[in-house]
């Protein structure tokens, strides 16, 4: 595992009297492709431009290979950014946007471990330099032959690679992306999504991705960081928030998710409706309310008599792949994920393997999310709201008969 390269130690961020960051803990390993995903006003934008030094934490440290910067300006920085509008300079071609920054003098500094300046000198590059630098950037992001095209001349994704090109090439340590692929069409998205991830691997360095788009941050990251009011919800690999999140926030945010009032009865039974079923979750209290996540993929579709649980198809959406059908549980409208087709008002049931079952601790996010009944009002007629489950065995297991 690659070092630590950039700490944030109990960073706060407040603007008058509103908490933008609340003690954020956050460290980054050098080489990683890190993503900040949440939605908009989470704080995500905000220790993006923190980590880059466009903004000073109203308390809290930032630590860059174990020294501090909270007041190194953005220039003296080894981290360059991204964003959503690249700031080409129209009036120059590809070549002369990815040199311009390499013609001016820099001014290298070296510290001691308190941070310290303690010795400076003056470096220009020759233009034998420049000019190898500007065509191996240019290597990197195929763009190899462009280079006396004007900016005008070019996609939004070769324009987009020029941006990235011109601030890779006074070799940082750290490039932050703030949104980068907000202006670009689906498909080019997908395709600059692998571009992305390719020269952040040709390049060995850190990678600091800001979105909002799930996909994009499961697709490109090695640790995804979900944010949501100032805070951090959960930070992991994308396996790890997909398959264990750790309250509905995440559950919700990061694809569909059914999200259901619990019980766990044992370890490795949890009750829903009055069944209980097996699943691989412990470490609660006995009888202890939880909340439940069933992801839309993991249910099964079985014949009525043969069901777990047994329903109303409310709802169905074709969306190529699949179906997305919406089922009434008691008055719970689960969101199911099929290639197999049940109409409108027919009668199914499920089954939910244990490992389908995901069980969290109640958190503030509980009840706020997971119920999709906004897709199947037109068919409330036909929903089982009125239905009351009778009382099962506690040994039956999940299972009716």
């Amino acid at each position: 595992m690659s070092k630590e390269l950039i700490r944030l130690s109990d960073c706060t961020m407040k603007f008058d009297d509103e908490v933008i960051l609340d003690k954020i803990n956050l460290y980054i390993r050098d080489k990683e492709f890190l993503t900040l995903l949440g939605p908009s006003g989470c704080g995500k934008t905000t220790t993006l431009r923190i980590i880059g030094g466009f903004q000073t934490p109203t308390s809290g440290d930032v630590l860059f290979d174990g020294v501090r910067i909270n007041a190194v300006p953005p220039h003296k920085r080894a981290i360059n950014t991204v964003f959503q509008k690249y700031a080409l300079f129209p009036h120059l071609n590809v070549y002369e946007n990815i040199a311009f920054g390499l013609r001016v003098p820099k001014v290298e500094e070296q510290r001691d471990e308190k941070g310290k300046v303690i010795a400076r000198r003056k470096v220009k590059l020759s233009e034998k330099e420049i000019d190898q630098r500007v065509m191996e950037m240019l290597e990197v992001v195929n763009l190899r032959g462009f280079e006396k095209r004007h900016i005008s001349q070019l996609s939004g994704g070769q324009q987009q690679r020029v941006a990235i090109a011109r601030a890779l090439v006074n070799k940082p340590k750290v490039l932050l992306l703030d949104e980068p692929l907000g202006a670009l069409d689906l498909k080019l998205r997908k395709d600059m999504q692998n571009e992305l991830k390719r020269i952040q691997k040709a390049m060995e360095i850190t990678f600091i991705y800001v979105t909002h788009d799930q996909e994009e941050a499961l697709a490109m990251s090695d640790t995804v960081v979900v944010m949501d009011g100032g805070k951090i919800q959960q930070i992991g690999t994308p396996e790890d928030i997909y398959n264990e999140p750790k309250n509905a926030f995440v559950a919700d945010f990061i694809g569909e998710s059914n999200i259901l009032d619990g019980i766990m009865r044992a370890d490795g039974v949890v009750e829903i409706f009055n069944r209980r079923f097996q699943c691989l979750d412990g470490g609660f209290e006995k009888d202890e309310p939880v909340d439940v996540v069933i992801r839309p993929e993991d249910v099964d579709i079985v014949p009525e008599n043969e069901g777990q649980l047994k329903g109303t198809v409310t709802n169905v959406t074709f969306k190529g792949m699949q179906y997305d059908i919406i089922v009434d549980f008691y008055g719970f409208k689960w969101l199911i994920q099929t290639t197999d087709l049940s109409p409108v008002g027919s009668r199914i049931g499920i089954k939910i393997d244990p490992d389908g079952i995901h069980v969290m601790k109640k958190s503030q996010y509980s009840g706020m999310f997971g119920d999709y009944s906004s897709y199947s009002e037109e068919y409330e007629e036909i929903s089982d709201a009125e239905y009351e489950p009778e009382e099962v065995d506690e040994q039956e297991g999940g299972d009716e008969n």
